[in-house]
């Protein structure tokens, strides 16, 4: 470690492979807590470059307990975090309404690291018991058209990270890896990123997966989602765009109205009510805008208002809903 923190100081990049190595290392537990916390701190002051980012990402995933569900034509609907905004669980709100339109979603989540309330939190404190067992997924994903892989069960060898991400309290490359290290390996995937080089670094390494299906995503005012406050930059197979909210067909929210509160309790509250619709305009808006765009990654050939609709529909209906509550009692 002590030659890969140098070269790193000395403002030089990581090979791939020497990457992959490091990350490999520090899976497992081969260096101690303050070469691991240099380590981190050099890519909080420097960007990350797509070698160091494939080799980390592939090191994870060959460290990780890996989950079968090719049976199914699944997507990842997440976000980086780490963008300091505090919002409630769109990404897990547009989850279920895709769910509830009849689509598979292998969700990987965590706790949240840098906010109140990661995904694992709402799910967890609204009864969804975690599980690393594969027949138990494929039962929920079966039922409910969900599944949710906690990241601590399928990458144990993370545990000797945690407590350092947690001390340090601020988003660190993980927040970047998380969604790239999905144990099902998903055949698609809308992703929310923090920044916009984050989505660039996205975009080089999803164009080289062949047949993945993707939307990279990040609003040019910060959030690490659709968050309707204004313009978002969105990079996909068909290239890059810049949409506004009149292109889902709605008005431009304030950044106090999708403000998810300062506990899980909170945050749980608001989960609860979009899905019984119930929520306020701006809130369900939101959560219908991610999903929206989630649904046209796995149906390309149709048009944004079209993928509106049908999100409306899982979510009027109730079938969102529903999801959730067959998820919870299957788990």
């Amino acid at each position: 470690m002590k030659k890969i923190l140098n070269q790193l100081f000395d403002h030089q990049q990581l090979t791939e492979q020497d990457a992959y190595q490091v990350l490999t290392g520090i899976g497992k537990g081969q260096y101690n807590p303050s070469q691991v916390a240099s380590f981190l701190t050099v890519y909080l002051m420097r960007q990350i470059s797509v070698d160091e980012l494939r080799g980390f990402r592939n090191a994870l995933l060959d460290l990780c307990l890996k989950v079968d569900l090719s049976g199914y034509d699944t997507i990842d609907v997440c976000g980086t975090g780490g963008d300091g905004k505090d919002t409630f669980n769109v990404s897990t709100l547009s989850a279920f309404v895709v769910a509830g339109a009849g689509y598979k979603v292998a969700k990987h989540g965590n706790y949240g690291v840098s906010s109140a309330c990661g995904s694992s939190n709402v799910m967890e404190y609204l009864g969804y018991q975690f599980t690393n067992d594969e027949s138990v997924l494929r039962k929920q994903l079966e039922s409910a058209g969900f599944c949710m892989m906690h990241a601590p069960l399928f990458h144990p060898a993370m545990k000797n990270v945690g407590p350092i991400r947690r001390e340090l309290a601020v988003k660190t490359f993980f927040n970047m890896l998380g969604p790239l290290v999905n144990p099902s390996f998903p055949g698609s995937q809308m992703v929310g990123v923090y920044s916009l080089e984050v989505a660039r670094l996205y975009y080089y390494l999803f164009q080289d997966m062949k047949d993945f299906k993707f939307d990279i995503i990040h609003s040019l005012d910060g959030y690490d989602e659709i968050s309707l406050t204004g313009e978002v930059a969105s990079y996909s197979r068909k290239g890059e765009r810049l949409r506004s909210p009149s292109d889902w067909g709605m008005d431009a929210v304030k950044a106090e109205e999708i403000f998810g509160g300062k506990t899980v309790e909170e945050a749980a509250g608001i989960f609860v009510s979009v899905l019984k619709n119930e929520a306020t305009v701006q809130q369900m808006n939101v959560v219908l805008a991610n999903a929206s765009s989630a649904i046209g990654v796995l149906e390309p050939e149709k048009s944004l208002e079209e993928c509106v609709a049908i999100a409306r529909e899982s979510l009027a209906s109730g079938r969102a809903l529903e999801s959730l509550k067959k998820v919870t009692n299957l788990s």
